[in-house]
């Protein structure tokens, strides 16, 4: 078939610089040819014809495929009539030297040359609109306003108009540039600026909004959303400036929107290179390398060239998981697969003795907070004695770095997570003191899309057509991504001097009601009309607003800006220990298992700042003092039966 079209093409061409030479001679003579030019006119239309049709072929004017014709391929029509015309020139010259008489006025030449590109550029443009597939709006089309009349979004109304099969259809551009307002782009009209999309919306009846801004900041894209939010209309968006660079701007790339671009904020851009040379060619251990943080940072380490990566886990499929995208992803890695539970000492144990890691990223943790609420015991297993079975293991054995992930629920904590996390803090910070391994703690907010976040939960919620729940409307929280934040614990990783508190710039807290709205109007939905808002009331251990430093650590700068160093809260360590190896036999202790609440109110003695309920605090020294008297009870019939 594309045998057929060029010599279709080759046919026109010919029939083209036919007419051209024809039509010069005309002008040339205003419609009178005298008798010798008319008799060289088979001489010029011979020569022209031949040499122009053999530099279109050789400048490959044959290969394109004209139904996508642009600036280029007029670009490329010029250049091979021109080279043409240059080559006429030579060889007429050159017949003349040679002593053929043969006259051909100069001008002729010129002529054709004008006639001839204004030719062949016709008959592309008209084989063009033949064969493009532009349709009208069809009534399954859905009409579509798109954000930003530059190259993005011109590039995606033509997209639109291309394609038949797209629910979508381009009806207008909206764009903030005072030159092209009232103006047309693509065959499309401007219609105004950002103020006026609600207004267009309406008039219109808008169905989908495409924001094609893909080099605007984050900022700015944020605040065009929550423009948008103010209507009905499905909100999608073009995610990449490399996208547009690259050509790929299709129906294809054009997703709905995330949460992160309600953030308002740039994402965390952090250059790895230099600063991970710390793992580059060392056995690096990741713990809870299955969960969310865990798995994106052996993704991100990866990179880097271990010399072993040990992924170490509790659950065999979420292992199996990341172990099987490794295995895809960097071919040439070595990695040791380890299943492991941390409060396994021995185990622990085993593994640090047999591989010899140089740099931990701990990441294991319980961290569900009503969950760790009701069951204390499984949360101080594995957040404290987990954690100081880990790291202890790295001072004995010489680590050089060891990296606790941490959480701002560890701040003046209201829940059991959070109190045994800012224990897990205190045991590294203790360890630091006397060892040559360089203990720190990174602590961050909440991290989108990890396991117990709230937004596949409301996501799922609005699947399932509602009621999306929300403990409190003023609860407020802090959001990152999961790479991002991972980078940044790289990073701390790299500037690590031993014992710090390193702190992660979260950006503005966000109010997870208003959250919840937007996440319903980006579904196309409307709150409380479609989707139902339900207030649940705060959960046992949540707390309005988290923190992330207390009033003592205050903050010392980096050198890099996102990240901040809290200094460390002084404290005791012997007593630490003390109060530390008492809590750990009381939650270990199966054959008379403690109460909740006093795991609780042990929990409160080590770490003074956790906000402990006045009811728990008291219902703990009652069972405390009952379970006293029986013991007391229990010793006096032994001593009893004893004298019998």
């Amino acid at each position: 078939m594309k045998y057929a079209q060029r010599i279709l093409l080759l046919a026109v061409d010919t029939f083209i610089v036919l007419g051209s030479v024809l039509v010069s001679y005309l002008l040339r003579f205003e419609g009178h040819i005298p008798e010798p030019f008319w008799n060289s006119m088979p001489y010029a239309i011979g020569l022209i014809l031949l040499v122009t049709c053999g530099v279109f072929y050789v400048s490959h004017l044959y290969r394109c495929v004209w139904k996508y014709a642009s600036i280029g391929e007029l670009l490329l029509i010029i250049r091979a009539t021109t080279l043409a015309l240059v080559l006429t020139f030579a060889l007429y010259f050159t017949a003349r030297a040679l002593g053929v008489g043969i006259v051909i006025p100069l001008s002729i030449f010129l002529l054709s040359w004008m006639t001839t590109t204004v030719g062949i550029a016709g008959s592309r443009l008209i084989w063009r609109i033949a064969r493009g597939r532009y349709v009208k709006i069809q009534p399954h089309h859905k009409k579509a306003l798109i954000v930003g009349a530059g190259d993005a979004g011109t590039l995606v109304a033509k997209e639109l108009q291309r394609f038949p099969d797209t629910t979508l259809y381009p009806v207008a551009f909206i764009d903030d540039d005072p030159s092209k307002l009232y103006m047309e782009v693509a065959g499309l009209p401007v219609v105004g600026t950002r103020r006026d999309i609600p207004a267009v919306v309406k008039r219109l009846g808008i169905d989908t909004i495409i924001l094609a801004l893909p080099s605007a900041a984050k900022s700015e894209t944020a605040k065009v959303i929550n423009i948008c939010k103010k209507t009905a209309a499905n909100i999608k968006i073009l995610p990449r400036v490399s996208d547009v660079i690259h050509g790929k701007v299709s129906i294809s790339t054009i997703r709905d929107v995330n949460v992160e671009d309600l953030l308002g904020r740039d994402p965390v851009e952090v250059d790895l290179k230099g600063i991970a040379d710390y793992v580059t060619g060392k056995v690096v251990l990741v713990t809870g390398a299955g969960g969310s943080i865990g798995s994106e940072l052996c993704r991100q380490i990866s990179a880097f060239d271990p010399e072993t990566l040990l992924l170490l886990g509790h659950g065999e499929n979420s292992i199996y998981a990341i172990e099987n995208e490794l295995k895809r992803k960097y071919p040439n890695l070595k990695y040791e697969t380890i299943i492991a539970d941390i409060q396994d000492r021995q185990r622990i144990v085993e593994v640090f003795d047999r591989y010899r890691p140089a740099v931990v990223f701990h990441a294991a943790a319980h961290k569900h907070v009503p969950l760790m609420e009701r069951n204390p015991a499984e949360a101080i297993k594995n957040n404290v004695i987990g954690t100081k079975n880990v790291a202890q293991c790295a001072n004995l054995f010489g680590v050089e770095r060891f990296v606790l992930i941490s959480t701002d629920k560890a701040v003046n904590p209201t829940s059991v997570m959070g109190t045994t996390k800012r224990i897990a803090e205190m045991i590294i910070q203790s360890l630091n003191r006397r060892s040559s391994t360089k203990f720190v703690a990174v602590r961050f907010g909440n991290v989108l899309g990890s396991r117990g976040s709230v937004i596949p939960l409301f996501k799922q919620q609005i699947k399932e057509g509602g009621p999306v729940t929300v403990t409190h409307p003023e609860m407020v929280r802090y959001f990152m991504t999961i790479p991002e934040a991972v980078q940044l614990v790289i990073q701390a990783g790299a500037i690590a001097e031993g014992g710090e508190t390193f702190v992660l710039d979260m950006g503005e807290p966000v109010k997870i009601d208003k959250l919840a709205r937007d996440l319903i109007r980006l579904s196309g939905l409307e709150p409380e009309r479609d989707i139902k808002i339900e207030y649940t009331g705060m959960r046992p251990g949540e707390k309005l607003y988290e923190e992330l430093l207390t009033a003592e650590e205050g903050t010392t700068a980096t050198a890099h800006n996102r990240i901040f160093i809290g200094r460390a809260t002084p404290f005791s360590v012997p007593e630490f220990m003390a109060k530390l190896e008492k809590l750990e036999q009381a939650a270990s202790n199966n054959y008379m298992p403690v109460a909740p609440e006093e795991l609780k109110a042990m929990l409160k003695e080590i770490v003074p700042t956790y906000q402990l309920p006045a009811a728990d605090i008291a219902e703990a020294k009652s069972k405390q003092k009952a379970a006293e008297t029986i013991v007391k009870r229990l010793k006096l019939e032994v001593a009893l039966g004893a004298e019998k």
